[in-house]
């Protein structure tokens, strides 16, 4: 077993190689029939692009009846998504699939309740009140490591989605890990695998129940997944109080509108915490996963992040403040959110006329937005395929700076928790880092799938080796 050294260099080859390329889904030599662009919809919505998708700004067609536009101009993005915020909505068809996990949470609400949710829970997710979580995260991290000591061949999918819900049921509740955890994690991953993945009817409803025959199974989970959460709500507000408890949950129980003095209601109390529980630890985990996987197609990039983990061990990291000394760790993690952004795909419904990327639209337009399609455009990023994390370098909040670039969304909706999911990866991915050295042990393609969020295929074994 080698041991990690904070002098690790690079070899001379592997500076003057050409950067890891991972695969992706077929892009289309051309427009696709509106027949063939369904069929390759239903199988992945990662997989129906034209390659002018990903050359033009814009594109604009018919399908099934509906006007539709596939927006990539930054300006125009900027327009839809904040200046004229309030002239377009989300679609039926990214609601309908979504609202079983997350309810009426800040996450799917609109208008003013929208703004009074984020108002209230603006405090929670401030530089300090996210520091306070890290013990959470470290202890998460710990969790991950025991699991994988011993082994050799592990599903670090699967791995890092437990990691993460202990995360976030700690940080959130300040419960401990337990086994209703594998349950949570298994019932949201066979949901969003499932019944929970966007389906053409949802593009054709026109109302919440429209296709009754396809909530079934959506109705039977959101009922199931409501009550665990009202469960772990109730366990938690039952437990004697704690000096030190500096949860989230505590955080929503003292929540005040700042304008009306309102607390938060019972029912909204579970709906933030079903939105936080989904957004804690699904797309923190899948971040995890597509990090290891492209780690494992770059080792020598993976050993210049271990030289730097090395260099500052994850027991030393007690503030925010700390994670800066891990830019490489930080790039890294940038730079798999621009090749697998966690929600591959905005859409938004025109309320009233506009005018977009000089095209005149009336109400009802479909607004395309594709965070996969903009993060790989031929216009906006050099090499966009590959994997360079140094393309982020020295650039703090690119999610901000870079007009194309949009892991968390953009405008006044940009995900309030964008801080909380960095420093939680980041911890964790450390921690594996400087206990492991990780390697694809599968011989399958690896995919990402379009979703909810931007899940695999398949979910490969890995290798894990253990410095002694």
């Amino acid at each position: 077993m080698r041991r990690p050294s904070g002098n690790a260099t690079v070899p001379l080859m592997d500076a003057l190689s050409r950067p890891v390329i991972p695969p992706a889904p077929y892009i289309h030599p051309g427009e696709l029939s509106t027949p063939r662009l369904v069929i390759e919809t239903l199988k992945n919505t990662l997989g129906n692009w034209s390659r002018v998708a990903f050359d033009e700004l814009a594109g604009r067609r018919r399908v099934l009846g509906m006007d539709s536009m596939l927006v990539s101009d930054p300006a125009a993005i900027r327009q839809i998504l904040q200046t004229n915020m309030a002239g377009y909505v989300r679609p039926l068809a990214s609601v309908r699939p979504v609202k079983p996990l997350a309810g009426d949470g800040v996450l799917l609400s609109e208008g003013a309740a929208w703004r009074r949710q984020r108002r209230m829970l603006a405090p929670a997710f401030t530089p300090a009140s996210v520091g306070a979580l890290l013990p959470h995260f470290h202890a998460a991290a710990e969790g991950l490591v025991r699991g994988l000591t011993g082994k050799s061949r592990v599903n670090l999918a699967e791995a890092f989605h437990e990691a993460a819900l202990d995360a976030v049921l700690s940080a959130l509740f300040s419960l401990p890990a337990d086994g209703r955890r594998e349950d949570m994690a298994r019932m949201v991953r066979d949901y969003l695998g499932g019944p929970g993945r966007p389906t053409m009817f949802d593009g054709f409803a026109r109302a919440e129940n429209d296709f009754p025959f396809v909530l079934g199974a959506r109705r039977r989970f959101r009922k199931l997944w409501f009550a665990e959460v009202d469960a772990i709500v109730a366990e938690r507000r039952a437990a004697p109080p704690r000096e030190d408890q500096g949860d989230l949950l505590a955080l929503l129980l003292a929540a005040r509108d700042p304008e009306t003095g309102e607390p938060l209601s019972d029912a909204e109390i579970r709906d933030q915490s079903a939105t936080m529980l989904l957004a804690g630890f699904e797309t923190t985990s899948r971040l995890l996963f597509w990090a290891a996987y492209l780690l494992c197609l770059d080792p020598a990039e993976q050993a210049r992040l271990r030289a730097e983990v090395a260099a500052f061990p994850p027991e030393r990291v007690a503030t925010l403040d700390d994670i800066q000394h891990w830019p490489r760790l930080r790039n890294v993690l940038l730079e798999t959110m621009r090749l697998y952004p966690p929600v591959p795909l905005i859409m938004r419904q025109a309320t009233g006329p506009d005018v977009v990327c000089g095209e005149h639209i009336d109400k009802g337009c479909l607004i395309w937005i594709s965070p996969w399609v903009l993060h790989r455009h031929t216009r906006f990023w050099d090499q966009p395929t590959a994997f360079m994390p140094d393309r982020f370098a020295g650039k703090s909040n690119p999610w901000i700076s870079e007009p194309a670039y949009l892991p968390f969304g953009a405008g006044p909706r940009i995900c309030i928790g964008a801080s909380f999911a960095l420093a939680e990866a980041s911890i964790v991915l450390a921690t594996l880092l400087s206990r492991f050295e990780i390697s694809l042990d599968d011989d399958r393609s690896v995919l990402p799938l379009g979703g909810v969020t931007t899940g695999s295929t398949v979910e490969p074994w890995f290798r894990v080796e253990e410095f002694r």
